[in-house]
């Protein structure tokens, strides 16, 4: 047999580091679920992150696939295929767009508990990669995904056609959701919220999911109607790039107060959580205090209620003594 070429060579390199992450995402615990351990043994990463940008001292550099030199291609398939988010879309340096954390992503499916047959919509369509996994689990016909910026959708489709998955992809304010493709039954967030947008239980069946990043945690709501939902945080942490739109603009804790609080507790992820969660409502210390008198409660024991007269987030019980709004409908 003859010598490989160098583009066979470069295509096993890359089988190869696509097997390892598919490997090490199932020995964490984080592909449990057959379907999906298959849908990302079959949609390879390093499609939908031909570049990337990483931090190199005050500015960034970018590493791409086609990049001339093999010490620099080495380095972005190394990236592309390590269990971390990647920064794929800057303007004026800050950070548009990027390929999520593959773990996360496969906690978040995981959590997302769709069934065949089920209508997806996915807010932040990023590079694609995520729609891919969900075009593989449950065909292309029910998945739509939608991002706000034409450029972001654009790149989007034409990562996913390179491996001939064609969803719908519009470009369009997530938050206004998409009632042309409704009724959905889960809805899939990959962009941290401020709060969920209303429009959104209202193009849900009864009984559908909403998977959304809020504060630093991920809520999963139950739609009951389209004038009711309410669930709880997951325990895992999860940070996304905010939501651009109609919703866009999350309240921020007040920076004189945080100073006075100590740097462990700031630092602190649970704390974090909470005090995200309730700024602009408590105090940073009163939350301490409540923190530390409700024995540092985990995530999953927060939850949020959406109607059309508000949404609040709470502590244990909906109904109990500790509920905090979470902005302007």
């Amino acid at each position: 047999m003859g010598a490989e070429t160098p583009g066979t060579e470069v295509r096993d390199l890359r089988e190869t580091a696509h097997a390892a992450q598919v490997r090490e995402l199932t020995a964490a615990g984080a592909l449990d679920d057959p379907a999906w351990r298959a849908a990302f043994a079959a949609v390879p990463r390093h499609v939908f992150v031909p570049y990337f940008w990483t931090g190199r001292g005050a500015g960034h550099e970018r590493l791409w696939g086609d990049d001339p030199d093999p010490v620099q291609r080495a380095r972005w398939l190394r990236g592309v295929y390590t269990d971390a988010p990647l920064a794929t879309r800057l303007r004026d340096g800050e950070l548009l767009s990027s390929s999520s954390q593959p773990s996360l992503m496969a906690k978040m499916l995981a959590a997302l508990d769709v069934r065949d047959g089920d209508n997806v919509l996915e807010i932040g369509a990023g590079t694609g990669y995520n729609a891919a996994l969900l075009c593989h689990r449950l065909g292309e016909d029910l998945v739509t995904t939608v991002d706000l910026d034409e450029e972001i959708t654009e790149s989007a489709r034409t990562h996913l056609a390179q491996l001939g998955y064609h969803p719908a992809v519009v470009t369009g304010d997530g938050a206004r959701g998409c009632p042309s493709r409704a009724p959905f039954d889960r809805i899939m967030v990959t962009c941290t919220l401020p709060l969920i947008p209303p429009a959104w239980p209202g193009q849900c069946r009864p009984g559908a999911r909403i998977l959304a990043p809020l504060s630093t945690g991920l809520i999963a709501l139950t739609v009951r109607d389209p004038a009711f939902a309410e669930g709880r945080f997951l325990h895992t942490s999860a940070y996304f790039v905010p939501l651009r739109g109609a919703t866009a603009g999350a309240p921020s804790a007040e920076t004189a107060a945080l100073q006075s609080l100590p740097y462990e507790l700031v630092e602190n992820e649970r704390f974090q959580f909470m005090l995200v969660l309730t700024a602009g409502v408590l105090h940073p210390r009163e939350a301490l205090d409540l923190w530390r008198r409700e024995g540092r409660p985990p995530r999953e024991r927060f939850g949020v209620t959406v109607t059309p007269q508000g949404q609040w987030s709470w502590l244990d019980d909906p109904q109990g003594p500790y509920v905090w709004p979470l902005g302007e409908v």
